[in-house]
């Protein structure tokens, strides 16, 4: 397996940008939007009129339990609305007309933690609350198993592919009956959820056995297990669908996998200090990985061609999620311990704004033209 290797430098920061804070209300399940002037504001609980090649950026916020919704074009926040408890992994339908959010009754346990003194489960608010992205609103929460913390969409929106961190299960709902038709067992504290862009295959990730599970959807059930670095967190699939890459926390690496036979075929090491890789986004050309670092404070750009990275932008604290603008030309990292989202030029690898969000942003999704 070839490994390639390269000492990362932060480039330089342009801060242009202020933060723009908003009302981080907790909610404990659906309620109205609550509207902010800054952007295009929404008006009447309706979303704003969009625009030739705009979009939205959706971001969860774990701590106050709300959604920060973002204008690409203008990056003023337009909206924050409650979710309900530890909103985490953040997925759009198909069409782009509904969000599909991780919410989570069990308390957070950071690596180490004696859960021993931790608090009980709240088992009555884990679910999957389905945002209607039009009024803004929390429409229903579907019961999605125990402990949901990412979510995977099939391409016709009809299943919600579920990763159940406290089971060890991949839970798989479906949407019209809001049953789950099954949960298949793929490792212990399952994290990242993404399928293929054909819709062929689900990728789950093990923190806990350092594995990448793979779901037939057209099986439903797990076909094969392959061995990444230690604590993966994220994946993420080329636009074309011949490649995915995976992030290891612990590892500090990204694994290049040829998805036509699911094997690792190269090992990406991201060096520098407390670099440790957890969220992936592919450009729309599939030229570029960019990855998010955690305690790193960074998102690195890889060269897809040469699996070499190319660069890298200091943004806030902890970035986790990430997400990329329809155009390719614009980043989003959610910053938990700093409660806001840097907004990165893709090409310059340079911050051009930082928004102001609720309580540890978490994930992140863009949606739009």
């Amino acid at each position: 397996m070839a490994t390639v290797m390269k000492h990362i430098r932060p480039m330089g920061v342009v801060l242009l940008g202020v933060g723009l804070t908003i009302a981080a209300g907790c909610g404990e399940g659906p309620g109205p939007a609550e509207s902010e002037s800054s952007g295009a504001a929404a008006t009447g609980g309706g979303a704003p009129a969009a625009s030739a090649g705009s979009y939205r950026v959706y971001v969860t916020n774990e701590t106050s339990g709300d959604l920060t919704i973002i204008d690409g074009l203008t990056h003023g926040v337009v909206a924050t609305i409650p979710l309900g408890k530890r909103p985490r992994g953040i997925k759009a339908a198909p069409d782009g007309t509904r969000l599909f959010v991780a919410l989570s009754g069990s308390p957070i346990a950071p690596p180490g933690v004696d859960e021993s003194t931790l608090p009980p489960a709240d088992k009555k608010a884990d679910g999957i609350g389905v945002i209607d992205v039009a009024s803004q609103r929390v429409t229903t929460v579907l019961q999605g198993g125990s402990d949901p913390e990412q979510v995977a969409i099939s391409r016709d929106g009809s299943r919600i592919y579920v990763a159940n961190e406290d089971t060890g299960t991949a839970s798989i709902l479906e949407v019209g009956s809001q049953k789950i038709i099954a949960a298949l067992p793929v490792g212990g504290e399952p994290e990242g959820v993404t399928i293929s862009p054909d819709g062929r295959f689900v990728y789950v990730t093990s923190e806990d056995d350092g594995h990448v599970s793979v779901i037939d959807t057209a099986k439903t059930e797990v076909i094969k297990r392959f061995e990444v670095g230690a604590r993966p967190r994220a994946s993420a699939f080329s636009p074309d669908g011949t490649r995915a890459y995976v992030t290891a926390e612990n590892a500090g690496t990204v694994s290049v996998v040829d998805t036509a036979t699911h094997s690792v075929i190269a090992t990406i090491k991201l060096t520098g200090e407390n670099v440790r890789p957890m969220g992936v986004v592919v450009s729309p050309d599939g030229q570029r990985i960019y990855v998010t670092t955690g305690r790193g404070g960074t998102i690195v750009a890889i060269d897809a061609v040469t699996q070499a990275p190319v660069g890298s932008a200091r943004v806030g604290q902890r970035p986790w999620g990430i997400g990329i603008s329809p155009d390719g030309k614009t980043l989003y990292s959610a910053n938990g311990p700093s409660d806001d989202v840097s907004v990165v030029d893709a090409n310059a690898l340079t911050v051009v704004a930082t928004i102001t969000a609720g309580q540890r942003p978490w994930g992140v999704e863009v949606v739009g033209r």
